[in-house]
């Protein structure tokens, strides 16, 4: 059964009125006379991205003339709806100064019709997607009520899209930008929230955050039909078994189902196409629990999401910093088993990817909760990515040790870390020695090693492995780690074998 289930079902009864408007109004906009309807990415109350061009869309009658005016243009611009009664028109936005959170507004008329969108602030806008991690609420946190209470800030606005699925891309969705308050904040994403709250502070700018996603939710339902379509590996592997299933033969994929979650392309029509007109300045992203047994393919088909949002977006090479997965037994209460280790593995090697990075959160797992609460120092650690790469504060530190090589020696390995990761020196988050390394000879068998911090190096000895060749790092299912450098950033798991998994390990059982 997927991940947050209960929050699944919670979420669908919450939505369902709204879902079944949006879909009639979807429907409404293709009859003739259609008044006009702005689309429900662009809203009262929003942040507009600043330094780029800002589409307006939506239908009116075919035909007919649309003018938009924005209070920071001097002259207006008009489009013409087409035959089926769409529009689209470009307006211009300017760079805004630190501290600017001057009130616009825009408005668009068609005939003696009018929309006005006000409350507008010009600033930066993220979008967060993913399942149950990046869906998990304020609410849900330790003392949540209380942390809660303490959101104010109307320079932070929040969109939290609700969950909508369709059979074809739409561009109708279910949800309202608001001021970031108690009201707002009670059900965003914990996550999505502490990392504006952290760039709003340290940039004195505007910053908008959507969260558009759900828990439970495999990659593959946030990547378009015809994008897998096209590739043969992805087709046969998602899409085929797909097509063979009831759901799909009887054409029920827009009626809820346990497993709509779980189906591809779905969440993708209903949750990401509709805001592809949107200018925003870059993606988080938290998912891959749903496709833990999955590994070559699971890289492949992040690649591929990446690629296509960036694509459908259109606004060249957007930032995409994801969270690897934390720690977490799945009720196997055995320190030996490391397909979850393997999975984080392949996780890490999306980062290859243009202008992508990973915030690891080995050091706040549960291994007993796949929702830990602990969720604000992932957000932090997406907001230090986020303003060192894409923001160039070059002085953020963002990454955590990393590893660079080992030097072997009798019952001893030394581990170097890439210079930069280490800066200021390592340490531990409890004063104690590190743990969760472990070495291994020619045998393949991994035993316990003790750590020692030596300046910018972690030195393990070991009596029971005469001559190490390989090491691994945190590199089980649920080690929660306490090895990070001075910023606070944790380690990442590694290890420096190339051994085929599955592999046992720690067989002192430390």
């Amino acid at each position: 059964m997927p991940a947050c289930f209960k929050s699944i079902v919670i979420i669908f009864l919450f939505a369902l009125p709204a879902m079944s408007w949006a879909q009639t109004n979807n429907m409404d906009r293709a009859k003739p006379g259609l008044k006009l309807v702005i689309t429900d990415a662009l809203q009262s109350n929003m942040v507009v991205q600043q330094n780029k061009p800002f589409k307006v869309w939506g239908y009116a009658i075919a035909g007919k003339t649309v003018t938009i005016k924005a209070d920071w243009l001097p002259n207006p611009i008009t489009t013409i709806a087409d035959n089926n009664g769409r529009f689209l028109g470009l307006i211009n936005v300017p760079s805004i100064k630190k501290g600017d959170y001057t009130k616009h507004q825009i408005t668009i008329s068609s005939g003696d019709e009018q929309a006005l969108l006000n409350n507008l602030l010009i600033g930066d806008v993220w979008f967060c997607s993913g399942q149950s991690n990046m869906q998990f609420a304020m609410r849900e946190l330790d003392n949540g009520d209380k942390k809660i209470d303490s959101v104010n800030n109307p320079n932070i606005r929040l969109l939290l899209a609700k969950f909508s699925w369709h059979a074809a891309p739409t561009d109708t969705f279910p949800g309202k930008w608001a001021e970031a308050n108690p009201k707002s904040a009670r059900d965003f994403s914990a996550i999505g929230y502490y990392f504006a709250d952290e760039i709003q502070r340290r940039l004195d700018i505007p910053i908008g955050v959507i969260y558009s996603g759900i828990g439970g939710s495999v990659t593959q339902a946030y990547v378009a039909e015809d994008v897998m379509a096209a590739d043969p590996i992805l087709k046969a592997k998602y899409l085929d078994p797909f097509y063979k299933t009831d759901v799909y033969i009887q054409k029920k994929t827009d009626a809820f189902t346990f497993g709509t979650t779980s189906q591809p392309y779905l969440i993708y029509n209903g949750m990401i196409h509709p805001f592809l007109n949107l200018s925003i300045k870059g993606f988080l992203w938290y998912q891959g629990e749903s496709n833990r047994e999955q590994r070559d393919e699971y890289v492949k088909l992040n690649y591929t999401l990446i690629n296509s949002w960036r694509k459908g977006f259109a606004q060249d090479n957007l930032p995409f910093y994801y969270v690897q997965v934390a720690p977490h037994a799945y009720q196997k209460l055995d320190t030996t088993l490391n397909d979850y280790a393997f999975f984080r593995k392949a996780q890490e090697k999306i980062s290859k990817l243009a202008n992508t990075a990973m915030v690891t959160t080995m050091d706040v797992g549960d291994r007993d909760n796949i929702h830990p609460k602990n969720k604000k120092p992932v957000a932090l650690r997406l907001a230090y990515t986020a303003l060192n790469q894409t923001y160039h504060q070059l002085d953020v530190v963002y990454r955590g040790p990393h590893i660079d090589y080992v030097s072997y020696a009798k019952h001893k390995a030394t581990v170097y870390f890439e210079p930069g990761t280490t800066e200021g020196g390592l340490t531990t988050n409890n004063g104690k020695a590190p743990k969760y390394f472990f070495v291994a000879g020619d045998d393949q068998v991994f035993h316990y090693a003790d750590a020692v911090i030596d300046g910018n190096t972690i030195v393990l000895t070991c009596k029971a492995v005469k001559h190490p060749v390989a090491v691994r790092y945190a590199f089980t299912n649920y080690p929660v780690t306490n090895l990070q450098n001075v910023a606070g950033i944790p380690a990442v798991p590694f290890r420096t074998d190339n051994w085929k998994e599955p592999n046992p390990m720690a067989t002192s059982g430390k």
